[in-house]
């Protein structure tokens, strides 16, 4: 029996366990990358450790998260982060040069290498045949400390392309029918893996888009064949000799198979307040716009963007509408600069914002009240705006641009002749902006700043053999870390800040929240299925770590905040029976008689609740290690007993 691409990959970096579906692996990870809304933490934690050097072969730490400098706090948190770069061997790429997807897939990303990164959109790297994972920032400190990358051993899910898409149908639209097909929770345990006559027609990019959007299903991971077009694109960046060519076994066996014909799709958008909300463009009909937004780590390469200028060239955005455009890069930036592009989008009205997440995560260009936003992001959860009631729609690039000049949704197909665009045959190469590790010998006297916003990481304990605790939220379905920990303008400086951050945790669905746990001392939450879906961010961990949260009991858990907990010391548990989601209350009083014991043993968890009489089981699915990470208090104790 042949390998798929992913298994292939897993087998070149196995260190522990077997490739068994479910069971634990350990993987040896060849590259990592942080952003500033994670990194601080992420580093934090690496101190904590106690390694001098990264031992990965590439570390590479980027500013491109948290850059409106309203206070000290950002800017305080850029300087941390690239001291520690140069005290420990870390590649450092400036504010202004660009989103780290973006950039990563463009300067440092090698087909068959492992890739984990403190972001949940780093599966863009299996665009180009790299094995890319998001994580938690605890998980990337290991990982840079020499340690291995644990999961558990995804099924393999083949998404055969076949066909051609049409002309102003791109590569958004078919992630989108991806979503339509498997939902947000569809491709939790699954690496999705892409093949067929299809691939072949679509550039890099346009792969990279797909693999993006596949953290929205849940998947552990996304990836493309490494082929002629792949080292077209690195030959492209100066990069051909990192290119290797990489394929399934034509007798790989895959778990699941998916086929969909490109030539039959459509423009589409995902509708509020849902990736997978999914519908024509024709379907929703000639709704007014009022803001367009076009960047984000899905849709800002040279590709979409030059589609974007040739749509705009010598007409006006819509009087209505308000228009956005970043860049994903500093190459991107200076290419449209020097031929013209950039020129055009400008005179159409368009509003360039610098190379960097922005609006995506909030960070500025917040939608007026009730305000319809076609974005060419990835995620259109309800308040990630930064507007609470803001109406946001998921597009392609040629549906924002045509929107944006139409004033109300338009199917770009309405445009007229294809507005055909080649890749070059030679990227503007400059890593002027990319700082390189100084010599080691200078890394001993390197000072690391530290501003008074950062604070360390929250105080963790052993496993109590009981745990007595109320239940201090009670929450639905599909809750995400947005909701457990909001990004924004006004809260993302407050990331390498956990006491001061925590303040705001779960204030979406209860504003009450920080406030009752505090006052509880210990807690336990309850949620429903696929809880914890969306970023990769640990603070959504770390703040019900300090507020006092000692488990949280739900129908089901997105995998990386699963992960996430695991690393926090917070008890992961299930219902068994998911009905008795519907016999806790808030403030109910909840004990946990021997958990230590019941985990210890493998066995259910059972809870009793005092306040209603009922008793009810939890399973509590663990490895040995992941175990022995819960019943240390953490990952970072577990590291430092084993280290």
């Amino acid at each position: 029996m042949g390998y798929t691409i992913a298994q292939k990959i897993i087998k070149n970096h196995l260190l522990s366990g077997e490739m068994t579906v479910g069971s634990d692996i350990g993987l040896k990870i060849d590259q990592t990358l942080t952003q500033d809304a994670t990194g601080t933490m992420a580093y934090l934690e690496f101190e904590a450790i106690g390694v001098p050097r990264v031992k990965t072969e590439k570390s590479v730490a980027y500013i491109d998260h948290n850059t409106l400098q309203t206070g000290f706090e950002n800017a305080d948190d850029h300087r941390f982060i690239q001291t520690v770069c140069r005290k420990h061997g870390i590649y450092f790429s400036r504010p202004g040069n660009g989103i780290c997807h973006q950039v990563h897939l463009e300067r440092f990303g090698i087909p068959g290498k492992t890739l984990i990164g403190s972001d949940s959109h780093t599966p863009t790297g299996g665009g180009i045949g790299m094995l890319a994972i998001g994580a938690g920032g605890l998980d990337v400190a290991v990982a840079m400390g020499g340690g291995a990358y644990y999961i558990t051993m995804p099924k393999m899910v083949r998404i055969n392309l076949s066909g051609k898409l049409q002309p102003w149908v791109s590569a958004k639209d078919v992630i989108l029918e991806v979503l339509k097909i498997m939902s947000v929770k569809g491709g939790v345990g699954k690496i999705v893996e892409y093949g067929g006559e299809g691939v072949k027609t679509l550039t890099v990019p346009e792969r990279a888009t797909i693999t993006n959007m596949g953290a929205e299903l849940g998947a552990t991971t996304s990836i493309f064949p490494s082929d002629e077009v792949t080292r077209e694109f690195l030959k492209a960046q100066g990069r051909e000799e990192d290119w290797s060519e990489l394929s399934a076994d034509a007798d790989a066996v895959y778990d699941e198979v998916i086929d969909i014909n490109l030539s039959t799709l459509v423009p589409m958008a995902a509708c509020p307040h849902s990736p997978d909300n999914i519908k024509t463009i024709e379907e929703i009909g000639p709704q007014v716009v009022d803001q367009v937004c076009i960047g984000s780590c899905t849709n800002s390469s040279y590709l979409d963007l030059m589609r974007v200028a040739a749509i705009l060239k010598g007409k006006t955005v819509a009087e209505n509408v308000s228009l956005a455009i970043a860049p994903g890069s500093k190459q991107v930036y200076n290419m449209l600069a020097l031929n013209g592009a950039l020129g055009d989008l400008i005179a159409a009205g368009a509003r360039i914002l610098e190379c960097a997440c922005g609006p995506c995560i909030g960070m500025g260009q917040s939608p007026n009240s009730k305000g319809i936003s076609l974005r060419t992001f990835n995620r259109n959860f309800k308040g990630r705006s930064g507007t609470a009631d803001g109406q946001i729609y998921l597009v392609s690039p040629e549906t924002a641009a045509a929107s944006a000049l139409a004033g109300v949704f338009c199917d770009p197909r309405t445009l007229g002749d294809e507005v055909k665009i080649e890749l070059p045959e030679k990227f503007l190469v400059n890593d002027n902006m990319v700082a390189a590790p100084v010599p080691e010998a200078e890394m001993d006297s390197v000072e690391v700043l530290r501003g008074p916003n950062i604070k360390p990481y929250p105080a963790t304990y052993p496993l109590e053999d009981t745990i007595e605790a109320q239940c201090s939220l009670k929450v639905e379905d599909n809750i995400t870390t947005d909701h457990i920990m909001p990004a924004g303008a006004k809260i993302l400086p407050l990331r390498s800040n956990i006491p001061a951050i925590s303040e705001h945790c779960f204030t979406v669905c209860d504003k009450e929240f920080p406030a009752r746990a505090k006052q509880m001392g210990k807690s336990i939450i309850v949620g429903g299925e696929n809880y914890g879906q969306g970023s990769s961010r640990e603070h959504a961990a770390l703040a019900p770590l300090y507020l006092g949260v000692k488990a949280v009991l739900v129908k089901s858990f997105a995998r990386i905040h699963r992960a996430n907990l695991i690393n926090a010391g917070i008890i992961p548990l299930t219902f068994v029976n998911e009905a008795d989601y519907d016999s806790i209350s808030l403030n109910d009083q909840l004990v946990l008689p021997d958990v230590k014991k019941c985990i210890v043993e493998g066995k259910d968890v059972v809870i009793e609740n005092k306040t209603n009489g009922k008793t009810i089981v939890a399973k509590c699915e663990l490895s040995q290690r992941t175990k022995d990470i819960i019943l240390a208090g953490g990952l970072l104790n577990y590291t430092r007993e084993h280290s």
